[in-house]
């Protein structure tokens, strides 16, 4: 298999100085958030030292440091491959993520600074602006997600959310694919800065919770559309069954990858 993954300049030049495996850990990061890097989907080090034009040594650090996280794990007969998540997992990652952000949103209704309620408000007003763009608007979902841990002000709290994040871009594409979620998930946003605002923590508890639900019921509308969309595609690259062949059972031929 190869890296379906457009050609990057020169690494050194686009590092802005930083480690090279710091940044090659990035730039995977990246390529699985934007779904560039698909779940299962083998990762070679080889063809990843070539696509970031750097040696092989940052790459194996940042593939160990990702499979570390749980990023990355070994694939059928050797290597590293994007890890899968069934939907029973992600029922436990939302489930999970629900209890977090609860109490995170109900920490900042208590705790935050006149700041970081103001941040909070222009971040808001920021996302009412956005395209009709999935992406632009989970960047500023995740701005304003990280506003909250901020304000909570607990360490703890904080570095067990990021830590449950990290998965995230295993789960495939933004639940702002799902129809009708960016004007949904705005409308929720709003109700729990204004619990934030009204220092009334039970009320960003409620809409916090509420607002995680419906971002694991989008979630499951992205991932069955994402399973259906593959299925069609492995579907369409099936050879027609050749004479003598008809009536017989083929296999498929295997993803890049499997």
């Amino acid at each position: 298999m190869s890296l379906d993954i457009p050609e990057r300049g020169d690494g050194d030049d686009e590092r802005g100085g930083r480690g090279r495996s710091d940044w090659a850990y990035d730039m995977l990061h990246e390529a699985i958030r934007e779904g560039t890097l698909e779940p299962g989907q083998r990762v070679m080090e080889p063809e990843v030292s070539a696509w970031l034009r750097i040696s092989r040594t940052p790459v194996r650090e940042a593939m160990r440091r990702m499979q570390a996280e749980g990023l990355l794990e070994h694939a059928p007969g050797g290597g590293l491959s994007v890890a899968l998540y069934d939907l029973r997992a992600i029922g436990e990652f939302y489930a999970t993520r629900e209890s977090l952000e609860g109490t995170a949103a109900a920490l900042a209704a208590r705790n935050a600074d006149d700041t970081e309620r103001r941040i909070l408000a222009s971040t808001l007003d920021a996302m009412r602006k956005l395209p009709d763009d999935p992406r632009a608007h989970a960047r500023e979902n995740q701005a304003l997600h990280e506003q909250i841990y901020q304000a909570a002000h607990n360490r703890f709290l904080l570095k067990s959310l990021r830590t449950l994040l990290n998965f995230v871009p295993l789960l495939g594409r933004t639940t702002y694919h799902a129809p009708g979620r960016a004007e949904v998930a705005l409308r929720e946003h709003e109700a729990i800065v204004a619990a934030i605002q009204a220092r009334d923590p039970a009320e960003a508890e409620a809409a916090a919770r509420l607002h995680i639900r419906h971002a694991y019921e989008s979630r499951v509308h992205v991932v069955t559309e994402d399973i259906r969309a593959a299925a069609e595609r492995r579907s369409a690259r099936r050879p027609s069954p050749g004479p003598g062949e008809r009536g017989s059972v083929r296999r498929p031929p295997a993803k890049d990858g499997s």
